[in-house]
């Protein structure tokens, strides 16, 4: 999977364009253009997936939601100088649709080039490993045993991971679900032979699913990426800026540790 990650790269560079120097730049209060593309309501709508804890995730008992993208998304706003607010998904395809309709201003999702006709993409803030949980007794072993003809693959319908095998796989069955727990559902009843995800996301479903496995190698890297709906070039240029130096300055290392992610390492920085 080398030459994914190679080509990964090669995209981003060409997406950043003039914006390469983006490493060496800082955040500074956003011009007028800048500020309307960023937060047109005078408000920084923040869209959460809590489906992957990679993104975000919810508190069952207060209803808070948490994790990196609530933790940047504060820090981008308060860069900013505009209030912040959250929207909360459980989907990533609805919440992909959504930004046709301009119901959010940022996002975090896995890149994918599927999703460049409808998103802005900034540079990528973290990687993970994408993998599966194979179902007890299962004799798949690599994710080279897994693309056979007749096994079938859990992945939430219009996630990166559903994307990218639905490309790649040449033997398996993708089966889609609706969310994160409908595809763990499959797993559970039978009804699939592996689900795919990120590595983090995995070794949690395992623990419930006693005899299920995380596969020790992967198919793919994640790379988590800030999004903007379409058509916004002035905002994603600042968010880029704000991105390359969240990096440098520890900031999303830190939202990784705050929210306790096993296996998710801070993107590379863009030069």
């Amino acid at each position: 999977m080398a030459r994914i990650a190679l080509l990964l790269g090669g995209v981003f560079a060409a997406l950043l364009g003039g914006c390469g120097s983006a490493t060496n730049k800082t955040v500074n209060a956003p011009t007028s253009v800048v500020e309307a593309e960023l937060a047109p309501t005078g408000k920084l709508r923040v869209a959460v997936f809590t489906g992957n804890p990679v993104i975000g995730s919810k508190d069952k008992a207060s209803g808070e939601l948490k994790g990196t993208t609530v933790i940047l998304g504060r820090e981008l706003a308060a860069r900013a100088g505009v209030p912040v607010a959250f929207v909360e998904y459980t989907a990533v395809g609805k919440m992909v649709e959504d930004a046709k309709l301009g119901a959010w201003d940022i996002a975090v999702v896995a890149f994918d080039p599927a999703r460049k006709s409808v998103l802005e993409f900034a540079p990528p803030h973290m990687v993970v490993d994408l993998t599966y949980l194979v179902a007890p007794g299962s004799s798949i072993r690599s994710v080279t045993d897994a693309d056979k003809p007749g096994v079938r693959i859990g992945a939430a319908r219009g996630a990166a991971t559903a994307l990218f095998l639905q490309r790649e796989l040449k033997g398996a069955t993708v089966v889609p679900a609706e969310h994160e727990p409908a595809v763990f559902a499959l797993l559970r009843e039978g009804k699939v032979d592996a689900i795919a995800q990120n590595r983090f996301l995995l070794l949690g479903l395992a623990e419930q699913l006693p005899g299920s496995r995380v596969l020790e190698d992967r198919f793919s890297a994640a790379e988590m990426t800030i999004v903007l709906p379409k058509g916004r070039a002035a905002a994603l240029e600042y968010v880029g800026v704000f991105v390359e130096e969240a990096k440098r300055s520890g900031s999303v290392g830190k939202a990784i540790e705050a929210a306790e992610l096993r296996g998710v390492s801070v993107a590379p920085a863009v030069r």
